[in-house]
């Protein structure tokens, strides 16, 4: 089993983008750009408070119910538990902890959380609730904001809601097991969504040789299965209004994810945000994660998101 990454406040783009995103967004530039910014944001999640005037033309609902993921392993004494409750279609709970093996919270070690402290200016006692606070307040994981100083945590949070909102989506209450820090296993790995927004939707495919990510390949592609790195007035204008394209950002997510992982205890979460695709930067780490944890388990059974779509 490779070395676990210690999920700290350690400074990282990944997910701090998160905060950006916010102020800007992927825009093509076009007249429909603002549902061009959601088709990245809300690929990967479910309905926001703040889209809740908006019309759903595609996307599952959240069934009710009390949904659960759990890391296997502990790392630095410590391992994710998260459960989720749905009530009349909204998230009326979220309950993220990391526990020790005697199920106590990180929240309650006064060492470790005086020693973040200090050193990030955070710690498990502050920004655990903070997290949590903010996945029921914005109802989707891309709006749950980065915690300053806990970037790691964050990162994690988002990737793990997400996997929950899928679960309430399908209406699967099994408890979702993250065998977290395993060897990748060989196979191709599969990810895709369901439905199109602003004519595209995301396609995802990892390959793993010899218990490393060999090959990346995250496009956005049309029903024709065209890729928007080939839609020209789509990448003249995104170009021109926020300084890069998919031709540009894409093959460059997908490199820095390989590289990434090619490292000692590499993670999705060391791929730098690509500056003017920062929603897109965000499902991509978020998506990788998944293809990720899949590979951990040896699961190549596609995955597939039922994303939320609005207009």
């Amino acid at each position: 089993m490779k070395k676990n990454r210690f999920v700290t406040g350690f400074a990282v783009l990944a997910f701090s983008a998160l905060v950006l995103g916010a102020c800007g967004a992927d825009d093509n530039g076009s007249s429909n750009s603002s549902s061009s910014a959601s088709s990245t944001a809300q690929s990967s999640t479910a309905k926001s408070t703040t889209e809740s005037s908006a019309k759903v033309v595609a996307g599952g609902d959240l069934q009710d119910g009390t949904y659960k993921l759990e890391e296997k392993n502990y790392s630095n004494g410590y391992r994710a538990v998260f459960e989720m409750v749905v009530k009349d279609g909204k998230i009326t709970e979220s309950n993220y902890d990391n526990i020790n093996e005697n199920g106590e919270s990180k929240t309650k070690d006064a060492e470790y959380n005086k020693n973040m402290e200090a050193k990030s200016g955070t710690n498990p006692e502050k920004y655990i609730p903070a997290l949590n606070d903010e996945f029921v307040k914005a109802q989707s994981a891309s709006g749950v904001e980065v915690v300053t100083g806990a970037t790691h945590s964050s990162e994690s949070f988002q990737n793990y809601a997400q996997q929950l909102i899928q679960a309430a989506q399908a209406g699967n209450t099994d408890t979702i097991e993250i065998d977290n820090g395993a060897d990748l296993k060989d196979g191709t790995y599969k990810l895709e969504e369901k439905n199109y927004s602003n004519g595209y939707r995301v396609q995802f495919e990892m390959t793993v040789a010899g218990g490393k990510v060999t090959e990346s390949n995250f496009d956005y592609v049309d029903k024709d299965g065209k890729s928007k790195q080939d839609d020209a007035d789509y990448n003249k204008n995104m170009k021109a209004k926020s300084g890069t394209e998919p031709k540009t950002y894409i093959p460059t997510l997908n490199d820095e994810f390989v590289k990434a992982m090619g490292e000692e205890d590499g993670s999705p979460a060391d791929v730098e945000v690509v500056t003017g695709a920062t929603h897109s930067s965000h499902s991509f780490i978020t998506y990788a994660q998944q293809l990720v944890n899949a590979a951990e388990k040896g699961d190549t059974q596609t995955i597939e998101v039922d994303n939320i779509v609005t207009e």
